[in-house]
């Protein structure tokens, strides 16, 4: 099978590079295409096609002129350079790629990718898998009207789609569905030899809050932060770290206003190693998040054994049962939030460790590397 990987660069997430992994090493042949033109570390076996550089305009014209040289467009490329019609030039570098590779499938990874490949789409001269996953299925959609009726246009054209979690493959038939289509909700993977379970409590004597991501609305971290307001007017000592959020002014407002300068410490995005050390070092991983698939990071924090707090958002109660695996609030409710870290403040250490030997064996069951990518090529084959 020759599949060809597109998330518009080739700095792919760590769940594509994982499936690509595990991919080339069931023979089959990997391309990622990118608007790049450098990638320190490659997977070894995969093939990476430069698109031209989206960082470096003259690297951008030089690509695009050898594109257009290879397909026979180079007059039209040099007319399109001399317009400055960077969007069209990019999806002739794509075609002319496409063209020379031939591949039998295209997995698209983000819904915001699809114009790219319109022509292609209409043309139906490649099978188009794609993701749905995220802010672009979740939410997007349903707060942009426009949005909403070009998925409407494009999603039918698709061949197939990979869901991240049940609760995003029924937000996506919300917006297209029917009866031929293919559908497959196929979990993170992880390569768990690689995470090594920390099967001891973890008791700090100021309570060590965590979480990761990105800044943005959709996480709900001024929940958190509200929640870390009551903790601190209930006289718990805490430090509630939040990984990535470095520089966000509504969040250093509302931590100034709630009087928590001492207590809530933003910072910038940091390694993964770094990032697990923090994680086996916290009492608690704390997801406050409003819209998710499955969020890989707690998936993650689950492997190496710190007990998770979640809201009840997209399909976080398919990897969690509340009491179980972890514990489960509703979102936007910074009340539930501290009511449950204030329970969790007075387990006995034998039921922490229960629940976090049970949300291992829950990884272990549902989000091993081996069954995402035998699911994968499950769906590959098919379409």
């Amino acid at each position: 099978m020759k599949l060809v990987i597109f998330d518009g660069t080739f700095k792919t997430t760590a769940f594509i590079n994982r499936l690509i992994q595990g991919l080339v090493n069931h023979d089959v042949e990997v391309y990622v295409l990118g608007f790049n033109e450098e990638l320190s570390d490659k997977l070894k076996g995969v093939h990476y096609v430069g698109l031209g550089s989206s960082q470096n305009r003259i690297k951008f014209a030089w690509t695009s002129l050898k594109w257009g040289l290879k397909q026979g467009n180079l007059l039209k490329a040099i007319k399109l350079l001399a317009k400055e019609q960077k969007s069209e030039l990019k999806r002739q570098n794509l075609s002319a790629a496409l063209e020379q590779i031939q591949p039998d499938l295209i997995h698209v990874q983000w819904v915001s990718n699809i114009s790219l490949f319109e022509a292609h789409l209409n043309k139906k001269e490649f099978k188009f898998i794609l993701s749905q996953r995220g802010f672009q299925t979740n939410v997007r959609p349903f707060v942009n009207q426009k949005n909403f009726e070009y998925l409407q246009k494009w999603l039918p054209k698709f061949d197939g789609f990979h869901s991240v979690s049940k609760a995003i493959s029924r937000v996506g038939d919300e917006i297209y569905s029917s009866p031929d289509k293919i559908d497959r909700v196929v979990y993170t993977g992880l390569d768990l030899s690689r995470f090594n379970f920390q099967s001891e409590v973890i008791k700090n004597e100021t309570l060590q809050l965590i979480s990761v991501g990105r800044s943005h609305w959709i996480k709900g971290y001024d929940y958190a932060i509200k929640a870390c307001s009551i903790l601190h007017q209930k006289g718990i000592d805490f430090k509630y770290t939040i990984v990535g959020a470095s520089g966000d002014e509504e969040l250093l407002f509302l931590i100034d206003d709630l009087g928590l300068q001492d207590k809530v410490v933003l910072t910038p995005k940091l390694s993964q190693t770094k990032v697990f050390e923090l994680m086996i070092a916290s009492d608690v991983f704390v997801l406050p998040s409003l819209e998710e698939g499955i969020a890989n990071v707690v998936v993650e924090a689950m492997a190496l054994g710190t007990p998770v707090i979640s809201t009840d958002c997209g399909g976080m109660e398919e990897l969690i049962t509340h009491g179980k695996e972890g514990w489960i609030v509703p979102k936007r409710d910074a009340e539930a939030m501290a009511n449950q870290l204030l329970v969790f403040c007075q387990m006995l250490v034998q039921e922490v460790s229960n629940i976090k030997k049970k949300a291992r064996l829950k990884v272990e069951a549902q989000h091993s590397e081996e069954q995402m990518v035998a699911s994968m090529l499950e769906l590959y084959r098919n379409i």
